[in-house]
């Protein structure tokens, strides 16, 4: 009884945002459903049995819509639908990049106490990339973090997150990536950037597993590119080795920082004007 549905990209990998919209015959939206982890849409609401048309849509994709004939048993299987990347290319267009701020997140997650976690984010920071043309291995990131923009939402563990016990940020205010290569990863949209980081003045390789979500039109005339990419770190790495002990042997931080980057690219080497 309901919708079933799995959404996937064209080499097979789930779109997990993807938005599963049903309507009847008069245009009337009857079921809307999102996509779980796997890609897999399941919607329990009985649909009364005749003709309905289906459409799928996520961010960075094109929309798919098709029709569907819900049988007397009031279900409606839709099977696998297959969405290509907004603007039919699974790269985006080479040349220049620039990361617009107001449309990206630098965020942080440590572990609190081994039982809870706790997010952080940065506020100010800038970043190019550069698409090859020919090799798109050849590719390449750059961006500058401030470090004392780090954000908690605590005014306390943020003063001593600035403090020389972590990022010390008068002696080292800024923390700089700098790409190296990029390889392939599972999936045409899938990539490790390979690069070195740099924070409290050590200088380390850090891997980001990166994944493009698309290219699209923007408001202002522009065209624009979606990313994510994920990393781990050891604050020992960076010398960051202050941890307070607390009862039972607990430590009060965990010893690894995950970092989650959601970025939006402008084509050019210049953001728009507001």
């Amino acid at each position: 009884m309901g919708l079933t549905a799995r959404i996937r990209t064209r080499d097979g990998w789930a779109v997990s945002h993807a938005v599963v919209t049903v309507t009847d015959m008069t245009g009337a939206q009857v079921v809307r459903a999102e996509a779980d982890e796997e890609g897999t849409v399941r919607d329990t609401v009985e649909l009364v049995p005749g003709a309905y048309t289906v459409i799928v849509t996520a961010v960075g994709y094109a929309p798919v819509a098709s029709s569907a004939i819900v049988t007397a048993s009031g279900r409606a299987e839709v099977g696998t639908v297959t969405l290509a990347r907004q603007g039919g290319t699974e790269l985006p267009p080479p040349g220049p990049w620039t990361v617009d701020p107001a449309h990206s997140s630098v965020g942080a997650v440590a572990q609190h106490l081994g039982i809870s976690s706790v997010h952080g984010r940065f506020t100010r920071f800038a970043g190019s990339i550069e698409i090859a043309p020919d090799e798109i291995a050849k590719s390449r990131v750059e961006a500058v973090i401030r470090a004392d923009s780090i954000d908690t939402g605590n005014a306390m563990r943020d003063g001593h997150l600035k403090s020389p016990d972590f990022l010390d940020v008068e002696r080292h205010p800024e923390i700089r990536y700098v790409s190296k290569s990029l390889t392939p990863a599972t999936g045409t949209d899938r990539w490790t950037v390979h690069g070195e980081l740099t924070m409290r003045g050590v200088v380390r390789p850090v891997d980001l597993a990166l994944s493009y979500l698309g290219t699209g039109a923007d408001p202002w005339g522009g065209t624009r590119a979606a990313f994510r990419a994920t990393t781990e770190l050891r604050r020992e790495d960076f010398a960051m080795n202050y941890n307070q002990v607390v009862q039972a042997g607990i430590a009060a931080i965990g010893t690894t920082l995950k970092v989650e980057l959601d970025i939006q690219a402008v084509q050019g080497e210049t953001l728009p004007q507001a």
